[in-house]
C-alpha cells in the first residue's frame, strides 16, 4: 500500500482548474466550422449553443460584449466559422469554446459580406436619398449597361420602343458575370461618362443566385455609381433579389421590365392627354368666340350714326358754352364788387390823412411832454428848496452866525476838549468873521 504522504491527490476543483488552464495557456485562438444546435439567448445576453458535425459536438459560449459586435441572428441548423478560444467550465468540468467571432459559411459568407458593406456604405452616406438624381422625364439618349446577349436587354428594349420609340438607345456591353465583371461594369460606366450623350443609364441582368450577382455587390462599382453625373436605375435580378448597386444608384427597379417603364414616359398616353388638351382648347376657343360675338352684338345695339352723335355733342356744347359766359358774368361781377371794396379801403389807408392823424398824436404828445416836464421841474424845485433848508439849519456857518466859534489844534483838529492842549500851544479859533490865532496860557478842565 502507498503511503498517503507519497500520494500527489487533488481534488475535483483543483483537476478542473488545473485542466483550464492548460487548455488556455497550450492552445491559441483556434477557427472551427461547424453547424449550430441547441442555440440560446437568456435574459443576460450572452449566446450558448453547440457546434456539431456528423460524429462528434462541443459546448460553446459568445458572451454579450462579443455577440453585440454581429449584424445578424444566428440560429440553430445554421452552418457557421468561428473564432474561438479552447476552455473548461470547472463548476462541470466541461470541455467549452469561448466564442470572440463568428461568420456565416459558404452562403452565408457572403451574406455577411454583403451586410458588411451594406452597413458601411450606408454609414458613409452613399443611400441618402438627398444625394440621389433626378431622372429626366422625357430622356433623348439612353445608355444600356448590361450583356448583349441576356434576356434582360431584350425585355428592357421592348419595353421602351412599346413606350417610348422616339427616344435614342445604345448598349454598352459588358459581362454581368464572373471574376472581373465589376471591373468591366465600372469600364463600361466611364465610357457612358466620356460619351457625353447619355442623359440616363440603365445598369441591368437578369435574375440567379447570390454568387451570380456577386459582381454588382462591389465596393469599387458602387463608389463608380455614386459618382457617376448621370443618372442611374439598377435593375439587377428579380423582385426579391437585392445588390448594393440597387442601394446606391437613383433608383431602384424590381425588374428590368419595369427598369424600362421608370425610364421612359409612356407615348401613347402623353397622345392621349395631348388629344383632350387639344379638345379642351377647341371647346374654350368655341366658348371665348361665342363670347365675343354676343359682345359684339351687344356694341353694335348701341353704336349711333355719327350725325347723332355730333348733334348731340352739338348741344352739350352749347350748354357749357353758356355754363361758361355765365360764371365768367359772375365772376366779373364778384370781383368787381371786391375792387371797390378795397379801393375805399385803400382811400382811408391814404398817406396824406395817416399823416395828418400822426401830426394831430404828436402834438398832442408834445403837449402832454411840456405839461409832464413842467410838473418835474417843480416839483424838483420844491424839494430842492427843501433840502436847502435842512443844511443851512445844520451848516457850521449858520452856527457861528450865532455867536459859536470853532477851535482847531496845531494839527488842524477840532478841539473838543480842554485836555487836548497843552500850555504853550497854538490853537486857531474861527468866528463868524474871520480867524484868531492864540497860544494857550492856562487851562481849566473843569
Amino acid at each position: 500500500m502507498i503511503a498517503t504522504q507519497e500520494k500527489n491527490i487533488l481534488s475535483v476543483s483543483q483537476l478542473n482548474r488545473r485542466a483550464k488552464q492548460l487548455l488556455e495557456t497550450h492552445l491559441p485562438l483556434i477557427w472551427v466550422s461547424g453547424e449550430i444546435s441547441n442555440f440560446a439567448r437568456p435574459a443576460s445576453g450572452h449566446w450558448y449553443f453547440s457546434l456539431k458535425d456528423e460524429r462528434a459536438q462541443i459546448r460553446c459560449a459568445m458572451f454579450k460584449q462579443a455577440n453585440s459586435r454581429l449584424r445578424w441572428q444566428p440560429s440553430s441548423g445554421e452552418h457557421v466559422l468561428v473564432r474561438a478560444r479552447v476552455s473548461l467550465y470547472e463548476g462541470r468540468g466541461d470541455y467549452q469554446l469561448i466564442v470572440e467571432h463568428m461568420e456565416q459559411a459558404g452562403a452565408g459568407a457572403l451574406q455577411q459580406a454583403f451586410e458588411d458593406l451594406k452597413y458601411k456604405l450606408q454609414q458613409e452616406g452613399l443611400f441618402d436619398e438627398a444625394n440621389k438624381q433626378t431622372l429626366p422625364q422625357f430622356p433623348k439618349h439612353i445608355g444600356i449597361i448590361t450583356s448583349p446577349t441576356g434576356a434582360a436587354v431584350r425585355d428592357i428594349l421592348s419595353v421602351i420602343q412599346r413606350r417610348y420609340p422616339i427616344v435614342n438607345t445604345s448598349i454598352i456591353p459588358v459581362p454581368v458575370q464572373g471574376e472581373g465583371a465589376a471591373i468591366e461594369i465600372i469600364k463600361g460606366i466611364k465610357k457612358a461618362i466620356n460619351f457625353s450623350g447619355f442623359d440616363l443609364l440603365i445598369l441591368s441582368r437578369g435574375g440567379g443566385s447570390i454568387e451570380d450577382l456577386w459582381a454588382f455587390n462591389n465596393e469599387t462599382l458602387a463608389r463608380a455609381i455614386y459618382a457617376c453625373p448621370i443618372p442611374v436605375v439598377s435593375a439587377v435580378g428579380h423582385e426579391i433579389d437585392f445588390t448594393i448597386t440597387d442601394f446606391v444608384a437613383d433608383v431602384r427597379a424590381p425588374t428590368p421590365s419595369v427598369s424600362a417603364e421608370i425610364s421612359t414616359p409612356d407615348l401613347n398616353e402623353w397622345l392621349q392627354t395631348v388629344d383632350f388638351l387639344q379638345e379642351q382648347l377647341i371647346t374654350h376657343q368655341h366658348r371665348v368666340i361665342q363670347q365675343k360675338q354676343q359682345e359684339l352684338a351687344f356694341l353694335t345695339k348701341r353704336l349711333r350714326h355719327p350725325n347723332e352723335q355730333i348733334r348731340n355733342q352739338k348741344q352739350q356744347l352749347e350748354k357749357i358754352e353758356k355754363a361758361l359766359l355765365n360764371t365768367m358774368n359772375a365772376i366779373v361781377t364778384s370781383h368787381t364788387k371786391d375792387l371797390a371794396s378795397v379801393t375805399k379801403r385803400l382811400k382811408l389807408q391814404h398817406p396824406d390823412k395817416k399823416i395828418q392823424i400822426f401830426a394831430e398824436k404828436l402834438n398832442q404828445l408834445n403837449a402832454q411832454s411840456r405839461r409832464a416836464l413842467l410838473q418835474i421841474l417843480q416839483s424838483k424845485k420844491q424839494a430842492l428848496s427843501a433840502s436847502a433848508q435842512v443844511l443851512n439849519a445844520v451848516n457850521p456857518l449858520t452856527v457861528l452866525a450865532r455867536g459859536y466859534s470853532i477851535t482847531t489844534g496845531a494839527n488842524g483838529s477840532v478841539v473838543r476838549s480842554a485836555d487836548e492842549v497843552t500850555i504853550g500851544d497854538e490853537v486857531s479859533t474861527r468866528l463868524s468873521k474871520g480867524n484868531i490865532t492864540s497860544r494857550v496860557t492856562e487851562i481849566d478842565s473843569k
